[in-house]
């Protein structure tokens, strides 16, 4: 154990050493390419090559240094590593609200992930980000307090009403807290031939995020568990977390009733935030 945490650690103490590692990992180069492309002096590029070469990470052919199978593999392992903690690190402030209840999820989905939350220091970059997503797609489908907001609320019905196609289940409750947002401009969207809203009465992490599937892009909006406040929102270009979304989205689809007047009868919680 002690010697694999040395190795890890004889990696990640030297910039120089990621970057030569990094310019092996692309192709053969010779000194020259490998000072001009980590920036290090001629010295220090030749320590380096030299600690690769004890431990058989790589091999000289001429003037021209390769990655052994050997090093291929360590270069591999350490980028792998490297991109974990990566996502790791962008995910750390939100990790409380992503889903545990929907099956298949993972975080590895959201590699590519673009994060708007409200520990960056800005308040209304969440709801920005809802807004720019819906304004830019021609359809959305999801489920949850995912549009939660008065700008999100309102950006939603005015594209729903102008012919965005729409397909969204709320929870009883939060579909009450939208209607009583603005009962007629909801009315409007929810009647339009394209919009189509279901009600389920026990949504996974219905108390901490939902899903919004646009027409390229995956979010996860990610809120407060007692007031649904808008904490942050968390989306992501990457085809297999669109299968995933669309996956969670049938199975509830499914089990989801159309909106009738019991549904509109439920009261507003008092805990939750104004929308």
């Amino acid at each position: 154990m002690g010697s694999s945490i040395d190795e890890i650690a004889f990696i990640a103490s030297s910039t120089h050493r990621v970057r030569v590692l990094d310019a092996l990992a692309e192709g053969g180069c010779d000194r020259r390419d490998l000072r001009s492309m980590t920036g290090a002096h001629a010295s220090t590029v030749g320590r380096v090559l030299g600690d690769f070469e004890e431990r058989r990470w790589i091999e000289r052919d001429g003037r021209t240094y390769e990655l052994t199978p050997l090093g291929e593999f360590v270069a591999e392992r350490f980028a792998n590593l490297r991109g974990a903690m990566e996502l790791e690190t962008q995910l750390r402030d939100v990790w409380q609200w992503l889903p545990r209840e929907m099956e298949g999820f993972s975080v590895e989905l959201f590699t590519d992930a673009v994060v708007a939350s409200l520990p960056s220091g800005y308040p209304y970059e969440p709801v920005e980000r809802v807004v720019e997503l819906v304004e830019g797609s021609d359809s959305i489908r999801g489920f949850g307090a995912t549009v939660f907001k008065a700008a999100a609320n309102e950006v939603f019905c005015r594209e729903a009403i102008e012919g965005m196609d729409v397909e969204f289940i709320y929870s009883p409750s939060v579909l009450a807290a939208t209607v009583d947002w603005n009962p007629d401009r909801f009315e409007r969207a929810a009647a339009s031939d394209r919009c189509t809203i279901f009600v389920h009465d026990d949504l996974p992490d219905r108390t901490r995020c939902g899903v919004d599937i646009f027409d390229d892009r995956v979010a996860i909006c990610c809120h407060d568990a007692e007031t649904r406040d808008l904490r942050a929102w968390v989306d992501t270009a990457a085809p297999e977390a669109r299968e995933w979304a669309l996956s969670v989205f049938r199975r509830c689809r499914k089990e989801a009733r159309p909106v009738d007047e019991a549904a509109l009868a439920v009261p507003v919680p008092e805990e939750f935030t104004t929308p």
